[in-house]
């Protein structure tokens, strides 16, 4: 049985040690401020863009968006598609409006709807819209990142560099790696070009 002089003592280094781990959270390297949501103008601006990451490891921003398993498919020169997860890790939604790479002058966030009973591939109005606390899932077949006259080939195992820009101005980038794909071979609306 403790004194009564000890507990009092015992209380008070576990409210210290308790509120010590607390404060060491949020102040010492630039990874733990990543991991929470930010406001935005707490945040400075190089916050807001993640250093390259590996298809296998997801990229973070101070906007809570994450993207898992990037990859794009191989080609050898024309267009292209990129594909991943994209994870919201905060209480609102958050929206892709466009997207950026050195292996394309023209990228464009697309859709497959069904057209006159064909599936058509199209800009995708308004972009990414992924739901608080949720995912949104590019693949083959689905949305997807389109890449148009690619400016080299991509090989198995390419790393391709990308940056996602939000509706809000933030940023997100990530690295993508090159995989042989041979499924989904959806047709353009008319005037978009061919596949």
């Amino acid at each position: 049985m403790l004194s009564p002089r000890v507990a009092p003592a015992g209380i008070l280094l576990a409210a210290v040690t308790a509120l010590s781990g607390c404060g060491s959270q949020n102040t010492t390297t630039p990874s733990a401020a990543l991991e929470g949501p930010a406001p935005a103008a707490a945040t400075p601006a190089a916050a807001l863009e993640s250093p390259e990451r590996v298809a296998d490891t997801p990229s973070a921003t101070a906007s809570g968006l994450t993207i898992t398993d990037p990859w794009v498919k191989t080609v050898k020169k024309g267009m292209t598609t990129a594909f991943g997860t994209l994870v919201n890790s905060t209480g609102a939604a958050v929206t892709v409006v466009s997207a950026t790479s050195p292996l394309s002058p023209m990228i464009e966030l697309h859709e497959i709807a069904d057209s006159g009973g064909k599936m058509v591939m199209r800009p995708k109005k308004g972009g990414f819209v992924i739901p608080a606390r949720g995912t949104y899932r590019l693949q083959p077949g689905g949305d997807h990142i389109m890449l148009m006259g690619v400016t080299e080939e991509v090989k198995p195992g390419a790393r391709i560099p990308f940056t996602l820009t939000l509706a809000d101005g933030g940023k997100v980038t990530f690295t993508a790696v090159g995989k042989d794909f041979a499924g989904a071979k959806e047709d353009y609306q008319p005037g978009m070009g061919d596949g």
